[in-house]
Order: C-alpha cells, then structure tokens, then sequence
C-alpha cells in the first residue's frame, strides 16, 4: 500500500516549525500518560517514538528533531519521566528517529507500511548502537526488540495512520 502523502520540509525560520514541534511535544505529554497506565506501558510501546516519526515524516527532520529534543526532557520535568539516567538515552534514540523519518521522507516523497518498517528498524538499530555508547550495556537495546515489539508494530501502523488522517484534514 503505497500513498501518494502531501509531506513538507519546514525549516527553523518558519513559524509552521515550532508550532508544529510544540503540538507535537503536548501530544507528546498526553499520551505517555496512556500508556503508564498500562505495566510497563512504557517500555512495550515508546509511546513518545509513535508521535516523534509521525510528525517527522510529515513535515521534516527539523520540526522532529526540535520535537525529539524537546519531548523527552519536558516529560522529565513535569512527570519526572522518563527518568534522569534514561533521559540522555531517549533524546539520543528520539534524534535519530527524527533524522531518519525526516530523511526518508524527503528522499522517497511517500508513505507505505515497508518504508515505515525499514525507517523504524534503521532508527532503532541506530539508536541501539547509541544506547550501546552511552550505558555500555546492551540489554535495554535488546528489550526494545523483545519486550517492545508491540511498540515498534504500532510505530508503523500508527504513524501510517496518523500520515493518512493528517492529511486528509
């Protein structure tokens, strides 16, 4: 199922940008909390992940990036998650969703549910390798794989979603 999506590349002097990094960034809020209602909701689902490659994808690295960036250290300072010694990994692992979203998007010009499976799994490669540098350890890398499949499944069939719903609206 390939889509023909009306996909934007929004630079730092548009206003469209921040605006768009901030919504993001309040959805961002919201639907952890969901998701933390569920055990390990957090952990299964990367519930941040969901909203960080959609609006990437849709409107640019740059407006996921300043998203990525911003979404996991809001969160840490009004609910206290994701917690101080996790933080520095998500901002990591967020960013190269961002950059890697955004990138495929502006070089394919499309959405379908393979490039979306080939984007997640480029970034969490990538952002394992990451977490790898930073802690040392591999078994968090791993659990994103294990226990956080159903997360990584709704990535891809969500954002594929949300790309279709926001451009229809």
């Amino acid at each position: 199922m390939t889509s023909t999506l009306k996909l934007y590349t929004l630079n730092y002097t548009e206003l469209k940008t921040y605006l768009w990094a901030a919504l993001f960034v309040v959805c961002n809020m919201a639907l952890p909390q969901l998701f933390h209602l569920i055990p390990q909701g957090g952990i299964i689902f990367a519930p941040l992940s969901l909203v960080i490659l959609a609006g990437a994808y849709k409107f640019g690295w740059k407006v996921g990036l300043l998203a990525a960036i911003a979404s996991p250290i809001v969160n840490h300072f009004v609910f206290g998650m994701p917690a101080w010694g996790v933080l520095q990994v998500m901002v990591v692992k967020l960013a190269i969703l961002a950059l890697v979203a955004g990138f495929a998007a502006q070089y394919f010009r499309k959405a379908n549910l393979l490039m979306l499976t080939g984007v997640v799994l480029v970034s969490e490669l990538l952002g394992g390798l990451g977490e790898l540098l930073l802690t040392g350890g591999i078994a968090a890398t791993l659990a994103d794989f294990t226990l956080g499949w159903p997360g990584l499944l709704l990535q891809v069939l969500g954002t594929y979603a949300l790309l279709h719903y926001i451009d229809r609206h």
